[in-house]
């Protein structure tokens, strides 16, 4: 039994996450302020389904809460900690700058002092597909530099990764960034776009469908998500003995230090997306369309390559098997008419 910090327990990834690592027998503590970016019932409805569980504790604090963050590590001695908490969404990020920053930098930085001070084995955290920005190489390489991003929600991911890198070398902290491919499935966030079209259809009300719906996204299910965090956690790195400060690849480092994509690698047309759902509601949407937002990218498509080899696992839900387990979960938990 390993004893794991997950921060944003009660979030979507968070939660499914803790589920996982409670089933093999670890010893999950939870750490979330449970704010009301969307809706707190549904996190507390998730924080329900894990409290019924053996082996897991919550602690209800603010990441860039200072003290509570430093009490946290000197009551526990972890052996992993997976950093899931954060301020996410690109487009609530031009209304509310400074929560990112609290939350994101301010907060990052409490969790890396106090697997510093406390010399906690490997840190996992979330990036974000967003880092890559103005970037127009198709697919997304890991490899590739990403000094673009086009939203300060993408800002301070690519901040978390320069960071924690700092800290790898500096204190040997064995780290590991995982940039997220547009995650959806059952508990998902009701601000995403698959959770917002079928509350929307099922509904009757009509959907904002943005770009004119030239957009594509690499989809990723939660399960395949789950299982690539899982696989690198207990993956912890060591520094990569072929890294040339002269061709310095971004990915690795002569520091315990790593980045990972985890995404579907098959990038789905949204409104093959939208017309998925309306099968699995059995309506149609009515759909407004709508110019790009800012901040937003046309396409996501992550290259997988390095994560298939270091840990053996390669995304593969399809867009239509996850839908459909998504619009059941809707179905059962809000009971629409």
């Amino acid at each position: 039994m390993s004893k794991i910090l997950v921060t944003g327990a009660a979030g979507f990834v968070g939660y499914h996450l803790s589920q996982r690592l409670l089933a093999r027998g670890d010893e999950v503590v939870g750490l979330d302020n449970v704010n009301d970016y969307y809706g707190v019932q549904l996190k507390r409805d998730r924080l329900a389904q894990l409290a019924a569980l053996p082996s897991f504790s919550l602690i209800e604090a603010s990441l860039e809460d200072r003290p509570a963050i430093e009490a946290l590590f000197r009551s526990n001695q972890f052996d992993r900690v997976v950093h899931l908490a954060a301020q996410a969404g690109v487009r609530y990020s031009l209304e509310n700058p400074h929560a990112y920053i609290d939350s994101n930098l301010v907060g990052f930085m409490n969790i890396l002092e106090g697997c510093r001070h406390s010399e906690t084995p490997h840190l996992v955290y979330a990036s974000s597909s967003s880092v890559y920005g103005a970037n127009k190489s198709i697919p997304f390489s890991i490899h590739d530099n990403v000094d673009h991003p086009i939203s300060l929600y993408a800002a301070t991911k690519k901040a978390n990764e320069l960071i924690a890198h700092s800290y790898s070398h500096l204190y040997g902290l064995p780290t590991t960034g995982l940039r997220f491919f547009t995650v959806y499935g059952p508990w998902g966030r009701p601000d995403m776009a698959m959770y917002i079209f079928t509350k929307a259809i099922f509904e009757g009300r009509p959907i904002q469908v943005f770009n004119n719906g030239k957009m594509r996204r690499d989809f990723t299910y939660v399960d395949d998500i789950i299982e690539g965090v899982v696989r690198v956690t207990d993956n912890t790195p060591t520094g990569n003995e072929e890294w040339s400060g002269e061709q310095p690849d971004p990915a690795t480092s002569a520091a315990p230090y790593r980045i990972y994509n985890i995404g579907n690698n098959q990038p789905v047309e949204l409104m093959h997306m939208i017309e998925t759902i309306e099968e699995c509601v059995g309506k149609k949407a009515e759909k407004d369309f709508m110019p790009l937002q800012p901040g937003d990218v046309v396409e996501t498509y992550a290259d997988v390559g390095d994560l298939v080899a270091d840990v053996d696992f390669k995304p593969a839900t399809s867009i239509e098997t996850g839908v459909a387990r998504f619009v059941d979960w809707y179905r059962e938990y809000h009971q629409p008419e």
